[in-house]
Order: C-alpha cells, then sequence, then structure tokens
C-alpha cells in the first residue's frame, strides 16, 4: 500500500523566531531541536585533522612573546568567565530573566485577576521535591485520621512505604505541602458554572432582551423570599387550570390523554414514559443522522431495586413507610385533610409500584436488545392502545406535523406495553372513577417537576426524604442550581454571551498550532505495525479541528425574536419556571428537524463527530483563556488541556501500535521513583498499561503545548508579561495551575502531574530559572525521555 502524504514534521529553529539574544526563552526549546554534531558532517576526518593541526605548526613557530601574550589573555579570559559564572551561578533564583524587561507587562483586569491567583499559588519552581510527592487530592489524607491517599491502594505505591514512625518535623512538613495542593483539584465544569454565574450577576448592560430576560430569570430565582411569600397558591392555582384534583374535592374529571398531553407540552413532565430526540446509532453507522422520537421508561418517584433473582425490579420495602409520610406531607402542605389524603396516597403507591415492576435497568435492556426497537406510530397504538400516542406525540411536538406512518424508536418495549395494561385497568376500575388516581398520579409527578420553584417546606421535606433513605448527597448552592437549570430553556443565550466573550481567532489559533503538532508526535513514534499504524494516521489527518458554535441562532436579532413570548415576571419564580419547562420541550421540539449538531454549552472537553474534532467554547474562559493573557498562560492551561484531551480521545489506538508509549511512561517514572528513594520513601513496583499511557499523554501534551506557543511566536513575536516571569516559566506555571483537572483519567496518573515541569527542565536548557526541586541536582546523569 502506498503511504499516504504526511504534512512534513515541524522544525523549529533559532533563526526563525527572528528574535535578540536576550529573549532567550522566546526561542524554540532545545528540547525539541536535533543535537547540533560535533563536527561538519560533510567534512572527510582528513580535512578535519589538518584544520586541527595546522595553527599547531604556526603557533609553535611564532615567537616567544607571542606565546606570553596569549598566555596573559587566556588567563584574562578564565578570570573573566570564572567571575560571570560565578555571578551568574549564585544570583538568586528570584530575580527575573533580562528577557522579562524588554516585555509588556499585561494589565488588563482579567491579568491583575490572574497575577493574584499566581501569588497566592504554589510556585512549582520553588518548592522541594516532597511537594511533587503529594498527588492531586491528596490534601483529603490526614494520617491522624487514617484517611485513604490517591497512591494508597496501589500495590507498592511509594505512598504506602511511609513509615509510621515519621518524626514530628516530617509531618509537619508534609501537612504543608497537602496544604498547598488543596486548592490544585480542578473541575472544568464547576469553573464553567462560576464563569456563567458572574456573568449572569454582572451590572453590565446589554441591548439583547434576551439576554435581558436571561438575567432577570437568573435574579428571580435567587429571589427566595418571594418564593416563601407566595408559598403554595401558584401550585394549586396550575391545580385548577387542569381541571382541578379529587384530593381537594373539586375535579372536571378532565381527559386522560388530553391532560397528559398538556403536561408533555407545556410542563414537560412525563409521569408514564418519556420522551427523547436523538439519532438511531444503527443508522448513524451509515452516515445517516436523521433524529426520531424516542420513547423510554419514567424516572419513578418510588425507589425501586433490581431483583437478579427474579430479574425484575421491585419497590425498596424499606423505603415505604418514608416514602408515605413524603406524599402525606406533600399533600397536607397542598391543604388536604389528613383523613381525605390517605386513600390518595395509598391508590398513588400502589400505581407507582405495579409501574415499577415494569421497568428495568439499563444493563439488562442493553443485553437483551431492547434498545433503539424501531416501528411506526400506527404499530406502537396497537401494542400500547390505553395511550393516544398520535393524539399525545402531536400535541408535545406542536407545531410540527406527525403521522401514524412516522417511525419512533423505544428503549424499553415490554415496560410501554404493560404500562398500557395498567392504566386501562386503572380507568376501567369503577371504585376509582369519583378519586382519579391516574389523574393524582399525574399531578404528583408535576409537583415533583415543579420542585426547584417551590418554597423551602416542600425542599425540606423532600431533603428530609432523602436523609432517610440514605440517598442525601452533597447540597447544591441555590444560585448553582439556578445556572443549571436555566440551560435547558435558556442554553441559546449562554452560547451567544460565551460567544461574545472569547476571542474566536485565538482560541482557533490555539486549537490549530495544538493540533498541528500532535500530529507531528505521530511520527515520532516507534511503529510496531506500520501498515496499521499507517491507517490510525490517516485517520487522525482527515480530522478537522474547529471551536463549536452553534449556527441555530445566528445573530441577536434572531435571538430576541425566538424569546419574545417569554415574559419574565420580578416578582415571581414560579410563573417563570413554568416557562422555562416550556422552553425545555420547545427545545426539544427543534432538535427534531435541526440538520446541525445542537452545541452543548456546558461541555468542557473535545468531542468527535464524524470527521470534525469539536473543542467547546467552555475550554476557553478564564483562568485557563482570556485574549488579554500573555499567550504563554493561555498555552500552558487551555494549550495544554486541548492536548490532553486530544490525546485521550485517540489514545487507545496510537498505543497499540508504538513502543514509545511504554518507554516514555517508564523513562518519566524512573526519575519519579529516583527522586522518592532519595526522599526516603521508595518502593519498587512498576506502572500498570493504563499508567504509563496517563503518563505518556500528559508529558506528551506538555511537550506539544510548548511547541504550539512556541510556533505562535513565530508568526506573532514577542509577548507580554505578568508578574516578572519568564514566559517559559509562565508557561509552566500556568501548567501546574490546571495540571490537577478532574477527569476521568486523573486516577490514572501515579504521580503529581507538575513533576514533569522537572523532567521537561532537566532534559534541556529551556528553563530560564533552576527549580528547587532539581533532577539534575538529584542525579549524577539525567537519562533523556
Amino acid at each position: 500500500m502506498s503511504e499516504t502524504p504526511i504534512e512534513p514534521e515541524p522544525q523549529l529553529s533559532v533563526q526563525s523566531l527572528s528574535q535578540p539574544e536576550p529573549e532567550r526563552e522566546l526561542q524554540p526549546p532545545a528540547l525539541f531541536q536535533l543535537p547540533l554534531p560535533t563536527q561538519d558532517p560533510q567534512s572527510p576526518p582528513g580535512q578535519q585533522q589538518l584544520q586541527l593541526s595546522e595553527p599547531i605548526v604556526q603557533q609553535q613557530a611564532g615567537p616567544v612573546w607571542i606565546k606570553r601574550r596569549r598566555l596573559f589573555l587566556l588567563i584574562s579570559f578564565l578570570i573573566l568567565f570564572t567571575a560571570t559564572f560565578g555571578l551568574i551561578y549564585f544570583m538568586p533564583c528570584n530575580i527575573h530573566d533580562e528577557s522579562t524587561k524588554n516585555a509588556t507587562p499585561c494589565l488588563s483586569p482579567a491579568c491583575r485577576r490572574a497575577a493574584d491567583r499566581l501569588s497566592s499559588s504554589a510556585d512549582p519552581f520553588t518548592q522541594h521535591c516532597d511537594y511533587f510527592l503529594f498527588k492531586c487530592g491528596s490534601h483529603r489524607f490526614s494520617p491522624e485520621n487514617g484517611g485513604r491517599q490517591r497512591g494508597q491502594g496501589i500495590p507498592g505505591h511509594p505512598q504506602n512505604q511511609v513509615e509510621k514512625s515519621v518524626g514530628s518535623e516530617r509531618q509537619e512538613e508534609e501537612k504543608e505541602d497537602r496544604s498547598l495542593h488543596e486548592d490544585k483539584i480542578l473541575s472544568r465544569k464547576a469553573v464553567l458554572l462560576e464563569h456563567l454565574r458572574e456573568i449572569l450577576e454582572a451590572n453590565d448592560s446589554s441591548n439583547s432582551s434576551a439576554v435581558k430576560k436571561t438575567k432577570e430569570f437568573y435574579n428571580s430565582c435567587l429571589d427566595t423570599r418571594s418564593m416563601e411569600t407566595t408559598g403554595a397558591e401558584p401550585f394549586l392555582t396550575l391545580i385548577q387550570k387542569l381541571g382541578g384534583w379529587a384530593v381537594s374535592g373539586q375535579w372536571s374529571k378532565a381527559d386522560f390523554n388530553t391532560t397528559l398531553g398538556l403536561l408533555m407540552r407545556d410542563y414537560n413532565t412525563f409521569p408514564f414514559f418519556n420522551l427523547h430526540v436523538g439519532k438511531d446509532p444503527n443508522e448513524t453507522a451509515h452516515g445517516i443522522t436523521k433524529r426520531y422520537i424516542q420513547i423510554d421508561q419514567p424516572d419513578l418517584m418510588i425507589p425501586i431495586k433490581w431483583n437478579t433473582k427474579t430479574q425484575k425490579s421491585e419497590t425498596k420495602t424499606e423505603t415505604l413507610r418514608p416514602f408515605l409520610a413524603l406524599c402525606q406531607k406533600y399533600l397536607a402542605l397542598l391543604g388536604s385533610p389528613q383523613s381525605r389524603s390517605l386513600i390518595h396516597v395509598g391508590t398513588f403507591i400502589s400505581l407507582s409500584s405495579e409501574l415499577a415492576v415494569a421497568a428495568s435497568p439499563l444493563h439488562y435492556r442493553l443485553l437483551k436488545g431492547q434498545l433503539h426497537q424501531r416501528m411506526t406510530i400506527k404499530e406502537l397504538q396497537r401494542q400500547a392502545p390505553a395511550i393516544d400516542w398520535l393524539g399525545c406525540l402531536q400535541t408535545a411536538f406542536h407545531p410540527l406535523f406527525l403521522s401514524e406512518e412516522d417511525h419512533v424508536l423505544l428503549h424499553n418495549l415490554p415496560y410501554i406495553v404493560q404500562m398500557s395494561r395498567i392504566i386501562k385497568k386503572w380507568l376501567n376500575k369503577q371504585e376509582y372513577k369519583t378519586s382519579g388516581p391516574l389523574h393524582t398520579y399525574m399531578v404528583l409527578n408535576l409537583l415533583d417537576k415543579l420542585m426547584p420553584a417551590m418554597d423551602s417546606r416542600f425542599s425540606e421535606t423532600a431533603k428530609n426524604f432523602s436523609i432517610a433513605v440514605g440517598d442525601a448527597g452533597e447540597e447544591t448552592p441555590r444560585w448553582k442550581r439556578c445556572v443549571i437549570e436555566m440551560e435547558r430553556g435558556f442554553d441559546s443565550v449562554f452560547t451567544h454571551i460565551l460567544s461574545k466573550r472569547t476571542s474566536h481567532g485565538e482560541a482557533e489559533k490555539i486549537i490549530e498550532n495544538v493540533f498541528f503538532f500532535f500530529k507531528s508526535t505521530l511520527h515520532e513514534l516507534k511503529r510496531t505495525d506500520l501498515k496499521s499504524f499507517q491507517l490510525v494516521v490517516e485517520k487522525v489527518y482527515s480530522f478537522i479541528p474547529r471551536l463549536w458554535t452553534t449556527n441555530r441562532i445566528s445573530d441577536e436579532n434572531e435571538l430576541d425574536l425566538f424569546f419574545s413570548e417569554i415574559t419574565v415576571s420580578t416578582h415571581g419564580f414560579f410563573s417563570n419556571y413554568v416557562q422555562l419547562l416550556s422552553l425545555w420541550q420547545k427545545r426539544r421540539t427543534t432538535l427534531l428537524t435541526a440538520q446541525t449538531e445542537p452545541t452543548d454549552v456546558f461541555s468542557v472537553t473535545p468531542s468527535l463527530l464524524g470527521n470534525e474534532l469539536h473543542v467547546p467554547m467552555g475550554m476557553f474562559i478564564p483562568p485557563f483563556f482570556h485574549p488579554t493573557y500573555p499567550r504563554a498562560m493561555n498555552y500552558g492551561s487551555v494549550g495544554f488541556l486541548v492536548a490532553k484531551d486530544i490525546f485521550h480521545l485517540l489514545v487507545p489506538e496510537i498505543f497499540s501500535h508504538s513502543q514509545a508509549v511504554q518507554a516514555v511512561g517508564e523513562c518519566v517514572w524512573a526519575h519519579y521513583r529516583n527522586m522518592t528513594e532519595k526522599s526516603g520513601r521508595g518502593g519498587v513496583f512498576s506502572l500498570s498499561k493504563t499508567q504509563q499511557q496517563e503518563v505518556w499523554v500528559q508529558y506528551s501534551a506538555l511537550q506539544v503545548a510548548l511547541q504550539a506557543y512556541h510556533k505562535s511566536l513565530t508568526g506573532h513575536p514577542g509577548d507580554t508579561s505578568l508578574s516578572g516571569l519568564s514566559h517559559t516559566r509562565l508557561f509552566l506555571t500556568s501548567f501546574s495551575q490546571v495540571s490537577c483537572d478532574v477527569d476521568p483519567h486523573r486516577e490514572s496518573m501515579p504521580l503529581e502531574p507538575s513533576f514533569l515541569i522537572a523532567v521537561i527542565c532537566a532534559n534541556s536548557n529551556l528553563c530560564p530559572t533552576s527549580l528547587q526541586c532539581s533532577l539534575k541536582t538529584q542525579q549524577s546523569s539525567v537519562q533523556t525521555c
């Protein structure tokens, strides 16, 4: 097979940067250049020897005074060199490089905040070696309480070798090191939510009515005082709008399917089944991107569990009493006397239990091949006749036109069939004609959906139930719940305001440069199977990287038109939240016919779609990126994260075709193990295959980001400065601030990621300042990774 043409491996040279000698850190690092030959490879050995011997002959023939003069000059040069070397060698490490004197300092508000973060965080260049022995998250470990450290649990891990008889002085040092790591754990999703919060709470004005409404909605969500004042009244009014209910003694006996359709369309509530919109994976494998209505089992309010013996779901008997108390409390808060509510609660639990038995977990449905079962709405009506499928779906996806011949995808047909039988049975029971258990069931599911807009009595009741059944999680701050909920309806506004604050040109340049050097990394790998590896290279070169934005709403005018029917109340969150639920279903309706892929505004990692590599805008926010930051800072943080994520997307294929992954991983680990042994914490053990991959990924990603940064300087020489740090030091320090990244691969990293700075600096002379923990001083000879 002929080789596919491949871009030449990028070559950086000192001359290509056209930088003056003092700007040393702006030049490509020697680590990524070929070593200079000791002699001209074009010169034959004989000629080289001749050139060396001629001066010696002339020197012997010269007068004695010339020899003495040369000796004097030589001695003077040695004295001057020794003095200069001594001055440089003993110069304190905190004196900045000469190059930063000529760099323009960044004084923007974003840079001032970044400088504050730098000053309050650990500087990897000034930390002693013990700093690198504590992994990301190791602050959770406490020798006093026997807590588990991240390294613990790995057989032979150095962290398991710490002796219990460690002296008090050592313990104090460890405690200090752990405190330095305490704030290093970084959740990109949490950072994005905080960034959106700052935008929503900012006092800056906007000409867009959609943006104004979004901010007003957010403020109403935070206004819990108004919610406490209105109490349950808004929900009781909504019940009357739906025809009342038997619990209050006022029920118009509204049609079952009509009420169900309204709940789905106006309140995004699905009591008996869930609705989604998505593609058929059987078609996407053949390039077909059509989307379908997908029908799934619902999220039941009653707690259930899977019985592996009977292969059926069942209610958790230990939770029935707390669940009964929960439902009774809800009805009491809605004004129902206890004497009247007991019968309604009993039928609600009975109906919920019957539906629970028909449900099954995802792994079971996957095993039984019950996912993505295709059928027409007409066939679905025949198998589950209790639901008016065409009528309900037509209502939910209004104004789209649907027909009986349209296909839908089902994810649990046995449940849908059994659900239909249960509904038919309950509809036909004469004793329930006046109590309306199905209607009550739908109303209580609507209450559960509207819980974020109810007063604190309802939320406290739900919280107490979670505690009673052992399902109490960490409480989420109100502002965060508001932002997360808003994404369901205001996602297009979020995308718009993020897009306005993102420097698209700079972000796309970072993506382009990082991907360019990622591809070049492939050529440096040793191939085990050249033919298979060539296929991997061809696949990688077919990808088109781009910043992931949406084409659904193009400008502010179109955005304002889309939200023109939304009226945001500044005094009542309940009505606002009801509109949000309606927007949520509209979003689902739009997605059904959309030709482009929707943008996930909360996405913080790249993804592959066809031959496109999408990098989300959620990565290009402070503190990872800002258009006014020095480029060294942007490339050291978001450049590294983008590179790392790209490696993770493709590392399974690369790993199986290269021996370099294992070699680099073991080389870095050898440096780390040598340092731990010198610190008295050594433990001989080898890395697993997964750990080798992760070390190689992060080490390679750091190299790629650094190369990408230097490439950016070829077209636009010079960079601004921050805190007086040299550009290379700023790059590496920025990397250390984001290296403790919360991602699915974090547990596979066996060492502190910022230790890679020590490896990089040991393998080259690019670091302008010596590290306090230098591998060159730790080892007599440093192996190049």
